[in-house]
């Protein structure tokens, strides 16, 4: 698998069939049309040809909210993980904190991402994130 830099980033094809059947509004995307032009850092990850996932990074006062994005005919094949290994390497380079995620409300399955996260040493907060401290030596 390749991590590709891919920002800035657009809405497209790509990112609308990683998603699958999740809307990009759950994930505050709006209504993305092809071509707009979307905020943030992202990166894709290819396997020969074809994107088989994203990663995104949103950093503010030295933590950085992630977003892990696989291609459901991949989810639980290790793309995840290569991401938010990848993730983590790209935190420690910036000097963060923290990485976290916020399972949206209307997550059609947040148990399992939820429990994704937690195996991945992410800790629930009393805000509804689940963080986790950037590894030292992660660079």
């Amino acid at each position: 698998m390749r991590w590709v830099r891919d920002t800035p980033a657009h809405w497209d094809a790509d990112k609308q069939r990683v998603l699958g059947d999740l809307p990009p509004e759950l994930f505050g995307f709006g209504s993305p049309a092809d071509g707009d032009v979307l905020g943030d850092e992202w990166w894709r990850v290819e396997d020969g040809d074809r994107v088989v996932g994203y990663g995104r990074l949103d950093d503010t006062w030295g933590d950085a909210e992630i977003l892990v994005l696989v291609d459901p005919q991949r989810r639980g094949s290790g793309v995840g993980a290569f991401i938010l290994e990848r993730l983590e390497h790209e935190a420690a380079a910036r000097h963060l904190n923290y990485i976290y995620n916020v399972v949206p409300d209307r997550h059609p399955d947040p148990e399992p991402v939820t429990g994704w996260l937690s195996a991945h040493g992410f800790v629930p907060n009393d805000v509804g994130e689940l963080r986790k401290q950037v590894p030292a030596g992660a660079a």
